[in-house]
């Protein structure tokens, strides 16, 4: 005799067991160790094996999810945080990168955390290079020659995967050039950008980081907590350098301060005033020359500190993404690294679908309810359609 299986039962374990495997193991940050110690003490048959094939196999559908997740947050946001921290795979040292706002979340790992590597993400899962307008215009202002940027505005507008646009570089005689900068990175760097542009993604957003070189894209802020921090960090040794130290300290938080305010009610008057106060406090000479020489730096980067007071809506640091991440700094203590692409590819789209129902007041158990189909689980909608929705006014 042969029957239909239940719905949402796709093998020998139901959808409610696998349901309480993955909300177990990413948001409770179980080790799978403990996961099989606990399922046997309850009674289930069922290996470490099987249990890890639970986590990673046949799990299309949510890494689809994620990456919908990242190109709806793209497309409509007017300010995204980024942040990145230490990942391993395979036994190698990665970086996991994190991207989002107050409506979403997305994490990718990655060998590398270069510039090339944040453009790639940013695509959002396509895999094409574009020589559009957006492209050549990333050339011309990161230097590449005007003799190489000739050579590639003519020339055939769209390549599919990154074998066929080297392909193209070599072709056109870039990959022989031996300049500053490199022809080649700056070129693909260009089309990655073109990508991203003929999507519609980024248009219009900021930015905001701590700093880093891979991050200074578009509409840039930065982060005043790790700007203050440097200074924070600065070591004293006598007296009269600790009290300059604090009383630029001092100056900076009331001045964040102010800033905080201006977001809630900002003026035109209000921040020429502001810019007046940034140039007094950081061109101010203390006598303490390790600090004066900081105070320069940070003046030099007045804009990216003061974006706020052309965009008001934009948050003052990174928090968000600090508090974000976090969990996989977790994982990583707890679990080392990924052994298979796919085991690294469902652990950061679960943590970033995990944090995204967070953030739309969703309950994970819920979500997972819903997509696996668990009998009598209430419906939720689409993530991707749900930051939509929420788009700010």
């Amino acid at each position: 005799m042969a029957a239909a299986l239940p719905k949402g039962a796709a093998s020998h374990f139901g959808p409610n067991l696998k349901r309480f495997i993955l909300s177990q193991y990413h948001q409770g940050q179980v080790t799978v160790p403990r996961l099989f110690a606990q399922l046997k003490d309850l009674g289930i048959d069922i290996s470490k094996r099987q249990i890890v094939r639970l986590l990673s196999g046949k799990q299309d559908a949510f890494l689809a999810e994620a990456r919908e997740v990242l190109r709806a947050g793209l497309a409509s946001a007017s300010w995204i945080t980024v942040d990145d921290t230490g990942a391993r795979h395979k036994a190698r040292n990665g970086f996991c990168t994190h991207i989002g706002d107050d409506r979403f979340a997305f994490f990718a790992t990655t060998p590398s955390k270069s510039r090339l590597n944040f453009l790639e993400l940013l695509r959002a899962g396509r895999d094409d290079y574009v020589i559009n307008q957006a492209a050549l215009d990333y050339m011309r202002e990161h230097k590449l020659p005007l003799a190489a940027i000739t050579r590639l505005a003519d020339a055939e507008r769209r390549f599919a995967g990154r074998a066929a646009f080297m392909a193209h570089l070599e072709k056109r005689g870039l990959a022989r050039l031996n300049v500053h900068p490199d022809p080649v990175r700056i070129a693909t760097e260009g089309a990655l950008w073109g990508s991203i542009a003929e999507q519609g993604l980024l248009d219009g957003m900021v930015i905001v980081s701590d700093g880093a070189g891979q991050f200074r894209l578009a509409e840039h802020a930065l982060c005043w907590v790790h700007a203050e921090r440097l200074i924070h960090k600065l070591d004293t040794f006598c007296e009269a350098h600790r009290k300059a130290k604090e009383r630029i300290r001092e100056r900076i938080w009331r001045f964040y301060a102010d800033l905080k305010a201006y977001r809630n009610a900002p003026t035109s008057r209000r921040a020429g005033e502001l810019r007046r106060r940034f140039d007094s406090i950081f061109s101010t000479t203390t006598g303490f020359a390790t600090l004066d020489r900081l105070l320069v730096r940070l003046h030099a980067q007045k804009e990216d500190l003061l974006t706020v007071l052309n965009r008001p809506e934009i948050p003052l640091h990174t928090n968000g993404s600090e508090n974000d991440i976090r969990c996989q700094v977790t994982r990583r203590k707890i679990s080392a690294g990924t052994r298979s692409d796919l085991g690294r590819d469902c652990r950061d789209a679960f943590l970033g679908l995990m944090k995204t129902c967070a953030k739309q007041a969703i309950r994970f158990w819920d979500y997972l309810g819903a997509r696996l189909e668990v009998p009598q689980a209430p419906a939720v909608p689409r993530l991707a359609e749900l930051i939509r929705q929420s788009v700010p006014a």
